[in-house]
């Protein structure tokens, strides 16, 4: 998951719902949250988690920058040192317990009219061994 610092827990909220819905998965089914290690700090990410209680994995932009993922920006990358945080840290979180992962969303951006800000969500699952 990335997101604007500051970011509201309304919008946080609302962006996991829609794509939890968008996607058909279950609230219930998420493993866990992973983000870059800026934002180990970011209040509204961290109230997310514990009220679900999910664990929140962060990881530093030079590990996040070493996944392959299909839409990278280098826009970003200017900006937090990798051209990906939400596919990347989904990818990496999901190969932890499993080196089979495949990425089942796409890194999805969110915002509401509203509040200030994006959330950017992609979801990896792994993949059950034969």
């Amino acid at each position: 998951m990335g997101c604007t610092s500051g970011i509201s827990s309304e919008l946080l909220v609302t962006a996991v719902e829609q794509v939890c819905r968008n996607y058909e998965l279950r609230l219930a089914a998420i493993a866990g949250i992973a983000t870059i290690d800026i934002k180990a700090r970011e209040i509204s990410l961290v109230e997310f988690c514990r009220s679900h209680g999910l664990p929140l994995t962060t990881f530093p932009a030079e590990m996040l920058a070493q996944v392959a993922v299909p839409h990278g920006d280098m826009a970003i990358a200017k900006i937090v040192g990798t051209p990906s945080v939400a596919e990347a840290a989904a990818i990496l979180a999901a190969s932890q317990t499993n080196l089979a992962v495949k990425l089942i969303v796409p890194k999805q951006i969110i915002r509401l009219p509203e509040k200030p800000g994006a959330v950017t969500i992609a979801v990896a699952q792994t993949l059950l061994n034969d």
